[in-house]
């Protein structure tokens, strides 16, 4: 039989080690929970710093919209109580030709105020990133010029041009070609071809310098590869610049189909105080705004503003879907 003994020097050696590890387990911990405080503090400062910004989204942009969208299926004029009336605005407003008028005419004056300034500001961009253009800058500078002018003076002074006199600008011009003078502010197409202009000559200069900015980005090589092999200037538009503007065309069709549907300035502006008492440029909101200011009946305005947001989001989707599939070749089956 043995009998082994153990020395109390060899228990101390134990503990030392223990201690070791238990300071180096208690070390670990403070240092996960130091990161731990650090990724806290860190993400509470960031949320700090995006904090004012939902803020204000939420006051000025979401509950308007969510208060808008309840407002609809209510009865209200502004002061007295609100009562639930159901589906009966989106009836009403649906039942009324005048908003399928204002809807005509928004979609009219979109389409001759839109559709001509996308085409002719991708040609102007094309020409102004040319080098052999001299004052290049200057003629950046003026293009965009019509965007940051006052809507005030922009109506000013197309109602001077398409004032209803014979010696007015338009009347003039049409004179020459031994048309007769146009009443331009009272006719049917009068109204539309002027704020179509008013809305084409204000928004060209914008889309022209997205255009300006897409065609910089294109490489040179590619245009210096398609003169080697013969191909000429329009060629190398059609099929250069266009298919690499793709994205930056989706972005300016997105943009003015949505501007195009929420036509209001422009019309306003230029018919004055008659804008809203006949329906020869009336727009869909111009009518959504007679409703809730001049006639008191908030709960139809909101309805029209809510149809208004599923025409937009449907006219948008279409777009961007047919700009997206520009220039995409179809698969051939095998």
């Amino acid at each position: 039989m043995k009998i082994i003994f153990i020395w109390p020097s060899f228990y101390k050696e134990v503990e030392g080690v223990e201690n070791v590890q238990k300071r180096k387990q208690t070390a670990a911990k403070n240092v996960k929970q130091k990161q731990m405080s650090e990724k806290k503090k860190d993400m509470i400062s960031g949320y700090l710093y995006v904090a004012p910004f939902f803020i204000i989204f939420g006051i000025i942009g979401l509950y308007p919209a969510v208060f808008s969208i309840l407002l609809a299926f209510q009865k209200w004029n502004g002061l007295g109580e609100m009562d639930f009336v159901g589906m009966q605005n989106f009836v009403i407003v649906l039942q009324d030709p005048l908003f399928w008028k204002s809807l005509y005419n928004t979609i009219i004056i979109g389409l001759m105020g839109t559709a001509p300034q996308l085409i002719v500001g991708i040609i102007l961009a094309y020409f102004l990133n040319m080098a052999v253009i001299r004052f290049t800058n200057f003629f950046r500078v003026t293009i965009f010029m019509p965007y940051i002018t006052s809507m005030v003076a922009v109506a000013l002074v197309f109602g001077v041009f398409f004032s209803s006199n014979e010696t007015a600008l338009a009347n003039y011009v049409l004179g020459l070609f031994g048309f007769d003078p146009v009443s331009w502010k009272t006719s049917e197409w009068g109204a539309k071809v002027a704020i179509s202009l008013m809305v084409f000559w204000r928004w060209v200069g914008y889309n022209t310098i997205i255009y300006l900015a897409g065609l910089q980005s294109i490489p040179k090589d590619l245009y210096e590869a398609a003169t080697i092999d013969g191909a000429n200037k329009i060629q190398q538009f059609l099929h250069i610049t266009v298919p690499l503007l793709k994205p930056f065309i989706i972005l300016t069709v997105f943009m003015s189909t949505v501007g195009a549907l929420q036509l209001f300035a422009e019309p306003t502006v230029f018919l004055g105080s008659s804008a809203f008492n006949r329906d020869e440029a009336m727009t869909v909101v111009m009518y959504l705004y007679r409703d809730a200011f001049n006639l008191g009946s908030f709960g139809t305005a909101s309805a029209t503003a809510v149809l208004l947001l599923i025409i937009i989001v449907g006219a948008a989707a279409i777009n961007t879907w047919i700009t997206s599939g520009m220039g995409r070749k179809k698969k051939r089956g095998v």
